[in-house]
């Protein structure tokens, strides 16, 4: 049958033009346009000034952990069912005796207010509102306190590092308890700083150092250091003020004589729920659980630490297989989608930390920005259930998840 051509009518034209509200808050715009992590990363990069981005972005070394971190999430393969009811779906979870809406909280991040000065309490406050944990670190440039203020009836979790001054460390654990918080994640992946040659290059100091060069990428982003220069200095809340490089900073906090003896000191000082972060090996994920800990974070520390270290989401299944009965197990290092939490979860994992997606979220616009980042990590996770045929977390199965292999180890003689 030959088709017959004729001259459109303006009212079949009418269906067709539909033209888009416009938008004339250029924040909410640009974050609307964000579909992705990766798309607020984008706009993250274009809105700050480089020493601060790199530093969220980048890793230790040749940044081959955090690479290959991303890369096992990218190599899997789901296992959907079909002609399952998922009209309603809950991506709610239990998590070291609280509830959590989503299967995800914000992790502790340090320097927080350099990347965008809402910082630690713009995390707060959008983690309170989503139902999720918020995780303040040592290095937060917002206190304790201010941190409990801007969330005050949501979950708090407080990160410690273990300092050579044994003192200091213990009075920041008190502050967090009166203060309310009930989890403390006790990071054991540090006994020095791992070099991290971005922020070298970039001579990243506390506060920014000025340099010709700086000021140069930094004109075309003003409303960053509009922002910086109109808001309280930088500091680290929980310290003293510092002036001089990250890494020597680190070096002079962390101490590298920390061992489990240290760790099962801790736990017999703090009330709440306690879980150690930064295991790598099941070996040591035995031994802490052996210790009595409430929980273990299997992570690299987003590759910042030691380049080329285990990739967690690898050691996830047997570390669940060996102690998922006896401890519950959290999981970071690589996230960047909804997709990759719900194969955590699949794989035994009962819980997952974000800090990048969180960062770039933050730097892209500020609170409106992590609010953003949690609808899209949202948005994917109840997609990718819905997809797969379950109606809730709890159904969510190993069968539903394959780990298809790209780096394997090679047979010793």
């Amino acid at each position: 049958m030959i088709m017959k051509r004729r001259v459109p009518k303006v009212a079949d034209l009418a269906p067709l033009m539909q033209f888009k509200k416009p938008q004339f808050d250029a924040k909410k715009r640009r974050l609307d346009a964000a579909l992705t992590i990766d798309d607020l990363r984008t706009i993250a990069k274009r809105r700050t000034p480089k020493a601060a981005f790199d530093y969220t972005d980048g890793s230790a070394e040749a940044e081959l952990s955090i690479a290959r971190a991303r890369q096992a999430f990218a190599d899997i393969e789901f296992h959907p069912a079909i002609l399952r009811d998922v009209s309603k779906v809950d991506t709610s979870c239990t998590i070291l005796g609280g509830r959590s809406e989503l299967p995800f909280g914000i992790a502790p991040t340090g320097f927080t207010r350099m990347m965008q000065t809402e910082g630690e309490y713009a995390g707060a406050r959008a983690a309170g509102h989503a139902g999720i944990p918020f995780s303040l670190s040592t290095m937060g440039t917002a206190s304790i306190e201010d941190v409990r203020n801007a969330n005050p009836s949501g979950r708090n979790w407080f990160q410690l590092y273990m300092w050579k001054d044994r003192e200091r460390s213990m009075a920041l654990v008190e502050r967090a308890a009166n203060a309310g918080y009930d989890t403390l994640l006790v990071t054991v992946d540090v006994p020095v700083a791992g070099a991290r040659l971005r922020d070298k290059r970039n001579g990243m100091s506390i506060p920014p150092a000025l340099t010709a060069k700086t000021v140069l990428n930094a004109l075309p982003r003003p409303q960053w250091w509009i922002d910086f220069l109109t808001t309280e200095p930088l500091a680290f809340a929980s310290l003293d003020r510092w002036s001089g490089t990250v890494a020597e900073l680190l070096d002079t906090m962390f101490d590298p004589t920390v061992t489990f003896d240290d760790l099962a000191w801790i736990t017999r000082q703090w009330p709440g729920k306690l879980v150690v972060k930064g295991i790598q090996t099941i070996d040591d994920a035995k031994a802490v659980t052996d210790l009595g800990v409430d929980g273990i974070v299997l992570s690299n520390h987003g590759g910042r630490q030691l380049d080329r270290a285990p990739i967690p989401f690898h050691l996830l299944p047997e570390v669940a297989r060996e102690v998922g009965d006896d401890t519950e197990i959290i999981l970071d290092t690589g996230i960047t989608s909804g997709a990759d939490i719900v194969a955590s979860i699949a794989l035994g994992a009962r819980f997952t930390l974000v800090g990048r997606a969180y960062l770039y979220g933050l730097m892209a616009g500020g609170e409106a920005g992590v609010d953003r980042m949690i609808e899209i990590l949202t948005d994917q996770i109840t997609r990718t259930v819905r997809l797969l045929g379950v109606a809730s977390l709890d159904e969510l199965t190993p069968a539903h998840v394959t780990q298809l292999q790209r780096l394997v180890p090679r047979v010793r003689s």
